[in-house]
């Protein structure tokens, strides 16, 4: 859809005349705003008069005359989300996409004002991309979980709340407030509270304090250990391969179904096949399993590995 956006309005999104701010635009921030507002707000009998030659003509012109004149409704609501650690300009850029995809989808005989039904899209891309970089831990993209991050500061604010840690009675009402679960406001609340720290983020403040990957211990086993384990995994491998081999083979095929099988074959499966009752075959399994350990334990102490180590 983004896509099909940008390639949809030459004229609107090439026209110098019409700036649609994003991030890597070289106009500062404030000169993009007033000179967004050099374009008239429309009646809403211009609206419809644009948004009826969009629809119906796919007016180039048209279709920038409206978003034009609603440029500024985007600042104005990405200034409302300027607490949420992004810089305006990417909020104005997201909005911007908002508003892109509500003039796609506007219908101007349903009898809505194009400002109203752009609000929607405009907000829904802002929240989108503020939930996408508030956390590397994704927070929820659930209507409630969106609620409650895009309105517990001010829930807090009207029920008297200045904790940063809730309780399970301010969570309580928190979430009659917002007429949410009280799970979502308490998994939300504290990954909220829980920004993502940087490894290369000095321990404390001094200036000559590493960071925290410098103190962070190495776990990673060493080249010589694991050559090591991948040898002895080797060597008891073919241990097992031999002295299995060398059961009688009933006894190998019962060992093998009940202790070396994903998923183990039952007793009573097994007593069928063989035409033996169940304790029979528990019984053969001991013993091959006995068996097979003592010989793999014999040959493993024995003096051609004790030789080969020394």
């Amino acid at each position: 859809m983004k896509k099909q956006i940008k390639t949809t309005l030459p004229a609107t999104t090439n026209n110098a005349s019409l700036p649609i701010y994003g991030a890597g635009d070289d106009a500062s921030l404030s000169k993009y705003i007033n000179e967004i507002q050099k374009f008239p707000i429309l009646s809403a009998e211009q609206e419809y008069e644009y948004a009826s030659r969009w629809v119906k003509e796919h007016d180039n012109v048209a279709a920038e005359k409206l978003v034009a004149s609603h440029l500024r409704l985007v600042v104005s609501v990405a200034y409302d989300f300027k607490n949420y650690g992004l810089p305006v300009s990417d909020l104005i850029a997201s909005g911007n996409m908002g508003l892109m995809q509500a003039l796609q989808k506007f219908d101007p005989e349903r009898g809505f004002r194009f400002s109203t039904y752009a609000m929607f899209w405009i907000k829904a891309e802002i929240y989108e991309t503020i939930l996408n970089n508030w956390s590397i831990v994704k927070l929820g993209n659930s209507a409630n979980q969106k609620r409650v991050f895009f309105n517990l500061t001010r829930a807090k604010r009207a029920l008297g709340i200045m904790d940063n840690t809730l309780s399970e009675d301010q969570t309580k009402q928190i979430a009659e407030y917002l007429d949410v679960p009280e799970n979502d406001v308490e998994r939300v609340a504290t990954r909220m509270s829980a920004r993502d720290v940087s490894l290369n983020a000095p321990l404390n403040t001094d200036s000559d304090s590493k960071d925290i990957l410098s103190n962070l211990a190495d776990t990673k086993m060493g080249i010589e250990d694991g050559l090591e384990q991948l040898e002895f995994k080797r060597r008891g491998y073919e241990l097992l391969k031999k002295h299995l081999s060398l059961l009688p083979e009933r006894d190998r095929e019962i060992l093998t179904a009940r202790r070396l099988s994903d998923p183990a074959m039952t007793l009573e499966t097994l007593s069928q096949k063989y035409n033996i009752s169940r304790e029979r075959v528990r019984q053969i399994e001991e013993r091959a399993f006995n068996k097979l350990r003592n010989a793999i334990l014999d040959e493993a102490n024995g003096p051609k590995l004790i030789n080969q180590e020394n």
